[in-house]
């Protein structure tokens, strides 16, 4: 993780999506992300569902990778149960922060940008959780390679579902 770290600081940093980003010719191999940021990520922005960041090239203003994070909660009773009893059971449902899609355009996958979308998601939602409580951030991931790719970076398994999670606690080692 430290290694990625560094790479993420000599990256460009990304952006909310908007108008400028060319949506048209981005393709990640998944048609179901693809339609999401080229037919339905402008009108999730403007009802206030999700923010979409994008990484883009500077002079073309072609997308290479997106994600988006949205408010989120998940029944107490999902964690599992060393978690659970960390918790107050007074909390029905406890605040996390989404991380919805992540998305890599073909032509740039496989050269760390996959990792470096995953750091500015996890690090923007860390600094987040400063001002407005979230215990985790919470993926949904759309196949077996992205479960992968997230346990990878120490996502747990949410028991009985597919959701996975990492702890703002953890990312508080990270970031601090």
């Amino acid at each position: 993780m430290k290694t990625i770290m560094r790479l993420y600081r000599l990256k460009k940093m990304t952006e909310l999506l908007d108008k400028k980003h060319n949506r048209e010719g981005f393709d990640c191999g998944k048609e179901l992300l693809n339609n999401y940021l080229k037919t339905q990520a402008g009108q999730d922005i403007k009802r206030k569902l999700s923010a979409c960041f994008v990484l883009s090239d500077a002079a073309t203003n072609d997308i290479q990778g997106y994600y988006t994070l949205s408010n989120n909660s998940i029944p107490l009773s999902s964690f599992p149960e060393s978690i659970q009893k960390k918790l107050p059971k007074s909390y029905t449902s406890i605040p996390t922060t989404l991380l919805g899609r992540l998305a890599i355009h073909t032509k740039y996958q496989g050269k760390g940008i996959g990792k470096i979308l995953l750091i500015d998601a996890l690090k923007r939602s860390y600094h987040i959780s400063q001002e407005i409580g979230s215990f985790a951030v919470v993926v949904d991931p759309i196949d077996e390679d992205a479960e992968k790719f997230y346990t990878k970076y120490d996502f747990i398994k949410l028991p009985d579902s597919k959701k996975m999670f990492i702890a703002i606690k953890t990312l508080q080692e990270l970031f601090t």
